[in-house]
């Protein structure tokens, strides 16, 4: 459960953070003397702290779901055992349940606090060295949020998560854990169904949230919406379209025996690789997200100012979207940990199959290989699907936020455009993509060969 705490605290510090940024930026454009004193500035920045607020909830709602599902998945033979000795699937789900609200309390409790002190010191030395002096209180009673939010979303992944403990039979205590597999999982049409609604639901406010962001800065929150939904539609049919991804992108390793062997495990657990693959895809796509707005963003205003940006606004922007990406990089910490942790519950509940691996004749070193191909299977296949959807949401919101706004000289409106690509900051995002890859595969990668296979085989 430590892992499980640890995201609960990051989600919620994420949280907080987001929420005294926000407001601690919104304060300094309001006094800024460029653009400070008008409704608009008040109406985008009371905007942007709700989205981002919303981003945190999600980010933290996804992530521990899929953490916690992973956990459940792992106890079936102890939940079976359980049962074979008297004990009923409703008692079990409501044990489960405790314990997410549990862990998602004390989570939310650090992350409170953590995530307080962090935004007084960082609110402090921004200060110091942009040199803004800005009347703001760290402190307030709405930081209190995230924290129950986490709390409430903890708990509702892990009673979702422990659906399967109904079940769950006696004959399986004589088993490992149990993953669904691929026919499993497809058989599942319901889910299918309402992934392939919000999808189109989704893909369809967000095309509506960009021709109102014509009329109206308020337009971004229908394409806010939109993606939100568009989003959840592929988090629910992650299960269909991940594991195909991943073995297309298990072709580029290569035939051999470790990277068939990776390959084909995506597509025999989708439910196991997907939840690895979407949290990344998340913090891919969010960071992606901010720097294509702002670049985006620089287009829009230039076109409706007569192609030229003003030096002052466009360093505004650029220090906006520099603080905008360093918060929302936490959600690829965030990633990065649900990343290592799934990995490494995944190679614990394995260690039989990876035992027989080793006695039908693999060595140490090809059993790490394919640890360490999975973990480049998923990161690979996470990085380019997330490049794609933050390209597609930054202009999103850039377009519905700022595509109605008349900008001085030319006071053209409404001005459409086509997506702004920063070319550094994706670079960068594809560099941290690798160093996760390497990072996430160290603990997994010693797990996978620390027993023998006789003990592993055994258990």
């Amino acid at each position: 459960m430590g892992a499980t705490v640890l995201v609960a605290a990051i989600s919620a510090a994420f949280g907080v953070l987001l929420i005294s940024v926000t407001g601690f930026l919104g304060a300094w454009l309001k006094a800024d003397p460029y653009i400070g004193g008008g409704e608009t500035v008040a109406v985008v920045v009371g905007i942007l702290s709700a989205l981002l607020v919303g981003v945190a909830v999600y980010v933290a709602a996804i992530v521990t779901a899929n953490t916690f599902a992973t956990i459940v998945a792992g106890r079936t033979r102890r939940i079976a055992l359980l049962r074979l000795i008297g004990a009923s699937a409703r008692s079990q789900r409501a044990e489960i349940a405790r314990q997410g609200l549990v862990v998602g309390a004390i989570g939310g409790l650090v992350g409170l606090l953590g995530g307080t002190f962090a935004a007084w010191g960082l609110l402090a030395i921004g200060s110091r060295l942009l040199g803004i002096e800005v009347a703001y209180t760290v402190v307030q009673p709405l930081l209190l949020i995230p924290a129950a939010i986490v709390a409430l979303t903890t708990w509702a992944a892990a009673w979702a998560g422990s659906r399967r403990v109904l079940s769950v039979t006696p004959l399986q205590a004589l088993s490992g854990s149990v993953e669904r597999t691929h026919e499993e999982v497809s058989a599942t049409r319901g889910r299918t169904v309402v992934a392939i609604a919000l999808f189109a639901v989704g893909a369809a406010l967000l095309a509506l949230g960009i021709v109102v962001g014509m009329i109206s800065p308020f337009g971004v929150i229908v394409a806010f919406f939109g993606g939100l939904a568009s989003f959840t539609g592929l988090t629910l049919g992650a299960v269909l379209v991940m594991p195909p991804l991943l073995r297309l992108t298990g072709r580029l390793f290569g035939r051999s025996v470790p990277a068939r062997l990776a390959a084909e495990n995506a597509l025999r657990y989708p439910e196991r690789s997907s939840r690895m693959a979407i949290g990344v895809v998340m913090g891919v796509a969010l960071v992606t997200m901010f720097a294509v707005a702002n670049e985006s963003v620089k287009i829009v205003v230039a076109a409706s100012g007569g192609g030229a940006l003003p030096a002052d606004l466009g360093q505004l922007l650029d220090t906006f979207a520099a603080v905008m990406m360093g918060l929302v990089a936490v959600s690829a910490v965030i990633a990065a940990v649900g990343l290592v942790n799934l990995l490494t519950i995944g190679i614990v509940q394995r260690r039989r199959e990876l035992g027989l691996l080793r006695a039908l004749g693999l060595t140490s070193a090809q059993v790490r290989r394919v640890v360490l191909f999975e973990a480049a299977h998923v990161t690979v296949t996470a990085l380019v699907f997330g490049l794609a959807l933050g390209v597609a949401y930054g202009w999103a919101a850039a377009q519905s936020l700022f595509g109605s706004i008349p900008i001085p000289p030319d006071w053209a409106s409404p001005t459409f455009v086509p997506p702004g690509m920063p070319w550094v900051p994706l670079l960068v995002v594809v560099v941290a993509t690798a160093v996760l890859t390497l990072v996430a595969a160290v603990t997994p990668t010693r797990l996978a060969t620390r027993a023998a296979p006789v003990e592993a085989l055994a258990e």
